[in-house]
């Protein structure tokens, strides 16, 4: 204890108003917002969002923690469509500032990942195929989205409705993903395709094509 009080002291001034912020924060979301979240987890913390709609449905377990103006919305109805929306976000997420989230169906993201500054996950999309009403007032689909464990989401990239990340993925910044990745790969560009992926076999990770095939093997 005395130890920690005297790291404490010899902090710079700055850092001991960040520390006192994330503490005000932890309490906050312990005594405050978990009264309207489903759950939140021991030394999880939100601070400052901007938005949270029907987050009564939002599993939010431990040591999770969620930077400023994060937008989060569960969506239950839209016109005559209902929903079921469940948001589980595992124990060790992070979020840096301004996340979006939007949830209508089954969206999870698995524990330890790391989302940065910028990135919109969602799994709902407009459908569009009417072209006498705007896009903005048809139906909404809803596809299943997944976020696996360990993975990097770097800034700005936009999680599109329907994807599957496997565990430990790397996707790089302002990428536009769409689609089913396996464990182990990195993910760049607009639409997001495969660059290099682990090989268990090697223990190194390889080029591929587009495919996710190892450029060695082919």
């Amino acid at each position: 204890m005395l130890n920690k009080l005297i790291k404490f002291i010899e902090l710079p001034f700055y850092e001991k108003l960040n520390l006192f912020s994330v503490i005000y924060y932890r309490i906050k979301t312990q005594y405050f917002y978990k009264l309207f979240f489903k759950n939140i987890g021991k030394r999880t913390t939100i601070k400052k969002p901007i938005l949270l709609i029907n987050i009564q449905k939002v599993d939010i377990q431990e040591n999770v923690f969620i930077r400023d103006s994060a937008r989060i919305e569960c969506i239950i109805s839209k016109g005559i469509q209902k929903f079921n929306p469940k948001l589980t976000i595992e124990n060790g997420v992070s979020f840096e500032q301004r996340c979006h989230i939007i949830v209508g169906g089954d969206l999870t993201i698995g524990k330890n990942a790391m989302i940065s500054f910028d990135v919109m996950i969602t799994d709902t999309e407009h459908e569009y195929e009417n072209v006498d009403l705007p896009v903005a007032t048809q139906p909404l689909k809803v596809s299943k989205t997944y976020i696996g464990e360990n993975c990097f989401i770097g800034s700005g990239v936009k999680i599109q409705a329907g994807t599957i990340l496997g565990k430990h993925c790397v996707v790089g910044a302002n990428s536009v993903v769409r689609g089913i990745f396996p464990d182990y790969c990195v993910i760049v560009g607009i639409p997001a395709r495969i660059i290099k992926r682990y090989d268990e076999k090697s223990r190194i990770w390889e080029k591929t094509n587009n495919k996710g095939e190892f450029l060695n093997e082919i």
